[in-house]
């Protein structure tokens, strides 16, 4: 096979060749770092392009399974990981100058197991600075759809390296939304699994209670093999849990006929994009004409989700980062600063607001699931922006974030294309500990549709049209305020600088918690994660 065919192929066909031998892993990887030297240097999908080791077990892997040793569908796959998974011997830089000299001393739990399953370590994946910040240190990864366009973050290398095939298969993280938003924009498949699901042991964190780490892929099938290779208890991660792993392929049907599908009447069809919101319907009404039953449901807390998830995360990032903040604050990029350091500024009664609508929000998830097998959404409001504008989403509207507060499962999937060609995403929620539902049903409607086969042309030739960025809510404070309140409460490393961006960042998110006290019962306790 051509190097190009090679690097075309899915993992489950790769998987079958490379068992027959019909195909070796050393052509596999040559394909690879040939198209990744002539297309990475423009895309920056990678960081850290490991050739040699590659190489190396490359012609390890085809010697074993020569010799009769194939060890399953993993084997001899390459793999890339998103840049705050330590991989041994190589650089962690979570795209930040904090850790530009950094190399891990071992590998995480997930890379372990990728490793013992056979398969192939390309190198590491842009981000965003610590998942959560801006690219300006090492560059900023290009969709390739249109490489005028952001490809989504924060596990923003991990999409564009696979819709640009420099890898076969890659992983992310997602705390809220990183997985699914990049799977989105670059029209490929990710999976955010339930809370638990998969160890965060020797990966960066974000935020300990609602970071995720998943799978990423071209396909449903893909993800599949993925999830199986790195799904399980992890006696390293405290939040990894005892739940049994089923066989993730072998439930795979594509028979879904008596599924129940639950579309929200509110909010996340509201104020998404026309293109996108009849892309969704569109395969709603294609997952319908396979058997599934369709039922409308009610999710209406998740309006004011987005500011729980934030002040969650950021509370939890903030006291990840203090110590580094006061000694080395010029060091980060200020969108990482601003955007952590203002979560700082949260009163304690806007944090448990935060923590209480996480508890109603999961409780209106878990109810309606009790109707339905999966809810249907759009994954992201709006196609990807331009490389230097600003996500239409303000940070009090997003798809992704109610369900990161649930810690249910959920998959984004391509479902269609936008005006100029840009990818339009679904995204599907189920019932914790129950991946393989979303995914037999993701199996299903890729299998009835042709998006998954599309292929990206790399180039910005095209101009699609600009979204608007939508008008931020109302903000009761500014500068004076944050420099008053930093005062305060000690955080001397906030300049005059700094305070109109992070006053920019706190303020609607101050805006939305305080309207959402009108929707908490006041009988309502905070979230407490269920034991393992």
């Amino acid at each position: 096979m051509s190097y190009e065919a090679l690097s075309y192929l899915s993992i489950d066909e790769l998987g079958r060749k490379l068992c027959s031998r019909e195909v070796s892993p050393v052509d596999v990887v040559d394909a690879l770092l040939t198209r990744i030297e002539q297309y990475n240097k423009n895309l920056i999908a990678y960081l850290h392009v490991d050739g040699e080791t590659a190489r190396k077990a490359a012609k390890a892997a085809e010697q074993e399974i020569s010799a009769g040793g194939y060890r399953g569908p993993m084997h001899g796959i390459p793999i890339a990981y998103k840049d705050i998974f330590h991989v041994k011997g190589l650089p962690t830089t979570a795209n930040s100058r904090l850790m530009a000299d950094y190399i891990a001393d071992a590998d995480c739990t997930v890379v372990s197991r990728l490793r013992n399953s056979g398969a192939i370590c390309m190198g590491k994946l842009n981000t965003i600075e610590f998942a959560s910040g801006g690219m300006d240190f090492l560059g900023n990864a290009r969709n390739p759809w249109h490489t005028e366009r952001h490809p989504g973050g924060s596990s923003s290398g991990s999409g564009t390296a696979l819709a640009a095939h420099l890898v076969h298969g890659a992983m992310g993280s997602d705390t809220g939304g990183s997985i699914r938003i990049p799977a989105s924009l670059c029209g490929i498949v990710g999976l955010k699994p339930t809370y638990g699901r998969i160890s965060r042991s020797g990966i960066l964190p974000l935020s300990w209670s609602l970071d995720h780490a998943g799978p990423m892929a071209r396909t449903v099938t893909d993800v599949a093999h993925l999830l199986q290779a790195i799904a399980g208890a992890d006696h390293n991660d405290p939040s990894a849990a005892l739940q049994g792993v089923p066989n993730y392929t072998s439930t795979l049907t594509g028979n879904i006929r008596g599924r129940r599908i639950g579309v929200p009447k509110n909010y996340f069809f509201e104020a998404s994009d026309p293109e996108v919101v009849e892309a969704v319907r569109i395969a709603i009404a294609v997952m319908q004409g396979l058997g599934a039953e369709v039922k409308e449901i009610e999710l209406p807390t998740s309006v004011h989700a987005s500011a729980a998830s934030w002040a969650i995360a950021y509370s939890e990032a903030f006291s990840l980062h203090r110590r580094r903040f006061f000694e080395r604050s010029r060091e980060y990029t200020p969108a990482f600063l601003h955007k952590i350091t203002g979560a700082a500024l949260l009163s304690s009664d806007e944090l448990l607001t935060a923590l209480r609508l996480r508890e109603k929000v999961t409780m209106e998830f878990t109810d309606a699931l009790h109707e339905v097998d999966v809810i249907a959404t759009p994954t992201t409001a709006y196609p990807a922006h331009s490389i230097s504008g600003q996500a239409p989403e303000s940070g009090t509207h997003s798809l992704t974030r109610p369900i990161s507060l649930t810690g249910l499962p959920s998959l984004a999937m391509p479902c269609g294309f936008a005006a100029g060609g840009l990818p339009i995403s679904m995204q599907l929620t189920g019932r914790a500990w129950e991946e393989q539902t979303i995914l037999d049903i993701g199996f299903a409607y890729e299998n009835a549709t042709e998006w998954s086969h599309r292929r990206a042309p790399i180039n910005a030739e095209t101009k699609p049209p600009d979204h608007q960025p939508e008008a931020s809510l109302p903000s009761e404070i500014d500068a004076n305020w944050v420099m008053d309140f930093a005062k305060l409460t000690g955080l001397t490393f906030v300049t005059e600088d700094d305070a109109g961006g992070i006053a920019q960042s706190i303020g609607p998110q101050k805006t939305q918690l305080k309207r959402a006290l009108e929707v908490i019962d006041i009988g309502l306790e905070p979230a407490v994660r269920p034991a393992r």
